[in-house]
């Protein structure tokens, strides 16, 4: 069915109307969202087409949007998966037909970090420490993984 299409943003003029409609990693509470002069530099929104099809779909965005990220890091660029959007305001802006929905926003530009990953203790919080690297706390592989029964 290929149920997604996809909507490129790198017009200088619509990058921060976008911008101004996705919310950041709430965790990075340290950091927020990309400071000015380091906003993304482009946008790929991936749309499911509910003619195409009306109901699911949603994995097919999420496979494209993780091969998206992979092929980016590839090329040297950083990746932001979001799916904490204002869909309406976006709709507006990018003037989408009402038979396509957003379900996610790939966000990319150059990284300026290398964040660490840190076992998952007390709180699943970012955090910055005194150079500036963001520690990113996740569970252990051991908490997650099951292997032929839970």
């Amino acid at each position: 069915m290929q149920p997604c299409e996809y909507i490129i943003v790198d017009d200088e003029a619509l990058l921060p109307q976008v911008f101004s409609t996705l919310k950041w990693a709430a965790y990075i509470a340290s950091k927020g969202s990309p400071p000015p002069g380091e906003e993304p530099r482009a946008y790929i929104v991936i749309l499911i087409n509910r003619k195409k099809r009306p109901q699911g779909g949603n994995h097919d965005a999420g496979i494209a949007a993780a091969y998206i990220s992979l092929v980016a890091f590839e090329k040297g660029l950083g990746s932001c998966l979001l799916g904490s959007v204002d869909r309406d305001r976006l709709r507006q802006i990018l003037k989408m037909p009402d038979h396509c929905e957003i379900d996610l926003v790939v966000a990319l530009g150059y990284p300026n970090e290398s964040p660490t990953v840190e076992e998952l203790r007390d709180s699943e919080k970012c955090w910055n420490d005194e150079r500036d690297i963001l520690h990113v706390p996740k569970r252990r592989l051991t908490e997650i993984l099951h292997h032929n029964h839970y």
